[in-house]
């Protein structure tokens, strides 16, 4: 997959900072239908913008917490996306994962969540970056990502899984 115009990686800045959340728990991962906002009407994590003076690990929780009434016990971050974006600042998301959480998974006004079996996730909901990585972090492997899109089009896609 080639982009036309090869983005200089080592040029690049991000115009936003942001959180994913994904907790797995007995072969199944806890996602969320998405009500608002950018990437509204698809499947993903809970997570959003890292606000300013705070941390990605204490935004990942606050984002749970805002979009499903859930606070994740222990998060790890195992992955960290760059995404190029044609329509919008350009992106930078660390990725977490968590095992168990306290509270009640609760639909809100950002997100209605949906358990789905790992065999079961509806990528062709999701965005299309998602199905390259997503593998590595229901593994518990590191990995970092580049991504170039045109809208919601992916043009290229860089992954590196890290120890």
């Amino acid at each position: 997959m080639n982009d036309p115009s090869p983005i200089d990686w080592a040029q690049w800045t991000p115009g936003i900072h942001a959180t994913l959340m994904f907790i797995v728990r007995d072969g199944r991962i806890l996602l969320i239908e998405k009500k608002r906002g950018h990437g509204a009407g698809k499947i993903n994590g809970p997570g959003g913008k890292i606000d300013p003076g705070e941390t990605p690990l204490e935004s990942v929780i606050r984002e749970t917490q805002e979009e499903l009434l859930i606070t994740p016990v222990d998060p790890v971050e195992l992955g960290e996306l760059h995404f190029h974006m044609s329509d919008m600042p350009h992106i930078i998301c660390h990725v977490y994962r968590a095992e168990d959480f306290t509270g009640n998974p609760t639909e809100t006004d950002e997100a209605v969540p949906v358990w789905f079996p790992f065999a079961d996730i509806p990528y062709d909901r999701m965005w299309e970056d998602d199905r390259y990585w997503l593998p590595l972090l229901l593994e518990g492997r590191s990995f970092e990502g580049k991504f170039s899109f045109d809208g919601d089009r992916m043009l290229s896609r860089q992954i590196v899984e890290k120890d």
